[in-house]
């Protein structure tokens, strides 16, 4: 919880999401400058893998402003949400011939602030 321009900010985070970046960062476009509580509704019905994880982090910022001050989901926005890239798994696939292809799986990092309206 901080307080910047006398607006509370709340704030949520999930780390090494196995999802690559780019997938969740179209999700994150969706939400960002809107109310929480229409986000969290948009990303109800949203058709994307990454939906999910994101409302998760999304529902965890709003329990924790409604646990430290008692501010519903309407009066929250969603200031500013970022999707990192985490470090990447690697491993290998077999291939034909005798040879191998390098796999990387990428991981990401979710970081969300929800400030008063």
């Amino acid at each position: 919880m901080n307080t910047e321009n006398n607006k509370l900010q709340f704030k949520a985070y999930s780390r090494n999401l196995m999802m690559s970046p780019l997938k969740l960062r179209l999700v994150a476009n969706l939400i960002r400058n809107k109310n929480a509580q229409t986000a969290i509704d948009e990303l109800k019905f949203l058709n994307k893998k990454g939906s999910d994880m994101v409302l998760k982090v999304l529902e965890s910022a709003v329990a924790n402003a409604n646990s430290l001050k008692g501010i519903p989901a309407k009066e929250l926005v969603v200031s500013s949400i970022s999707v990192d890239e985490a470090p990447s798994r690697r491993g290998v696939r077999f291939a034909s011939r005798s040879r191998v292809a390098r796999l990387i799986k990428r991981r990401s990092h979710i970081n969300l602030i929800l400030s008063e309206k």
